[in-house]
């Protein structure tokens, strides 16, 4: 059996994995459009701020090693075509610009998505930059140590663009985050937690333009300005993190699409074509909390498809079992994690919720104060069925990982009253006799009482 999969960043690899664990014997092919297997844009702050120091380290998986497990690997080859009536690709090889038709018995998709580019009047205009992939990662590297560069323009407020933040206000660089939602982070934060992380970056040489739209760029060469429908900024370099696209328009004739340009796929990662499967950022996903299918750009998500894909490349009996949408991140001194629904989420789903907040330190009083953390702890919870929806966490302390438990609890369909008595473990210098997590269920159920 020949089975090509098209992607290598985290969906494709991760097929790739499933492949050789559970089709030893196949043929697999990898295509990449680009020249560099697997780099993950997720660890592309650690490399910009000097955790990393290669560049090229920051990969899931090299060429060579794969070739030597039996993987054909072919860098810099586009698909153009997809043939699915008879099982055949166009492809191009993007150095000798030959052009050729590959067979398959199956295929796997994993295009991902590319960032969302303004269209707005000097858009190419020297020193706009993104946010994702190797080639921008060395180019903004450079950036960070160029002397030019005193004001940069970061254009959006979520995952990508305050990393991109962090990384040039680390460098000494005035940063301004510019986008049209009134909070940074509001997508995945409630208000408790981006109020405080607002005050934490203005503290580091970070300042917001919020509920402002990006109207034009001015320049000569280069960029010099960023103008907004409410004022304009000094740019010596600006970073566009407005989001993603489905990488998927070389797909239209080929597969049924939804009218975003997502790939349309069914609980078995299947696509409207027979043997074709797709996964990754380019598709929505099960998200268990909402009962719904939603898009969520994260790599966890993306590579547990690529396993489900593999599942059911023979036979249909594995359906995907759903996410809640965990992530987490650093902002300076402080750690956050979310999964499940916050009010923004709820809001856009039309799904009601109660909440309760709490905020106090995460140990016993006689804990010594630099071993001890105040901790942000947020439950949500459904108000008739008291089933778990959705937490947030945030401290200056590590304590993300405590929202593992809570995206369990929303996939076991877990209560208030299930959590409040929960058994963790307790010992002073880690925590209380009641964890936090049994803090917010006693707490949410004193409210609903």
């Amino acid at each position: 059996m020949k089975v090509i999969v098209i992607g290598s960043s985290h969906g494709g690899y991760e097929a790739v994995e499933g492949l050789l664990e559970s089709y030893p014997d196949a043929d697999i092919n990898w295509y990449e459009k680009g020249d560099f297997i697997s780099f993950l844009s997720c660890g592309m702050q650690m490399y910009l701020e000097g955790d990393v120091k290669d560049v090229d380290s920051v990969r899931y998986m090299t060429k060579e090693t794969m070739e030597n497990r039996g993987v054909s690997v072919f860098p810099n080859h586009e698909i153009t075509q997809i043939d699915a009536a008879n099982h055949q690709l166009a492809i191009t090889d993007l150095v000798t610009k030959k052009e050729y038709n590959e067979h398959y018995d199956k295929l796997i998709l994993s295009p991902g998505a590319v960032p969302f580019e303004l269209n707005l009047p000097n858009k190419n205009l020297g020193n706009i930059y993104y946010m994702r992939g190797r080639k921008w990662a060395i180019e903004l590297k450079q950036k960070t140590v160029d002397y030019n560069v005193k004001n940069v323009v970061v254009i959006g407020g979520g995952y990508i663009g305050i990393e991109a933040a962090e990384v040039f206000a680390k460098a000494g660089k005035k940063v301004t985050i510019i986008d049209v939602i009134d909070r940074p982070l509001g997508v995945y934060l409630d208000k408790e937690f981006t109020d405080v992380l607002t005050k934490e970056m203005q503290e580091n040489n970070i300042s917001f333009a919020l509920g402002e739209k990006v109207s034009e760029f001015i320049g000569n060469e280069k960029v010099e300005k960023v103008m907004t429908d409410k004022n304009e900024y000094q740019a010596d370099l600006v970073i566009v993190a407005a989001g993603i696209r489905p990488n998927t328009a070389w797909l239209k004739n080929s597969i049924e699409l939804h009218p975003n340009g997502l790939i349309k796929t069914d609980d078995y990662m299947r696509t409207s074509e027979e043997d074709i499967f797709a996964v990754g950022d380019a598709t929505m996903i099960k998200y268990n909390p909402g009962n719904t299918h939603v898009n969520i750009a994260l790599a966890t998500n993306a590579r547990k498809q690529g396993r489900y894909a593999v599942k059911n490349l023979e036979v249909a009996n594995a359906p995907f079992p759903g996410v809640q949408g965990s992530s987490a991140l650093s902002v300076f001194s402080y750690k956050f994690a979310s999964t499940g629904l916050n009010e923004e989420m709820s809001g856009k789903l039309g799904i009601k919720t109660n909440s309760v907040m709490l905020k106090e330190n995460y140990k016993m009083d006689f804990v010594p104060e630099n071993s001890n953390a105040e901790v942000f702890f947020k439950l949500i919870y459904d108000p008739t069925t008291k089933e778990i929806l959705g937490s947030q966490i945030m401290s200056k302390h590590d304590l993300t990982a405590n929202i593992n438990a809570l995206s369990l609890a929303i996939q076991a369909k877990m209560t208030i009253e299930d959590l409040a008595y929960a058994d963790f473990f307790f010992q002073p210098s880690f925590d209380k006799p009641w964890n936090i997590i049994n803090e917010s269920g006693l707490m949410a159920l004193k409210k609903e009482k």
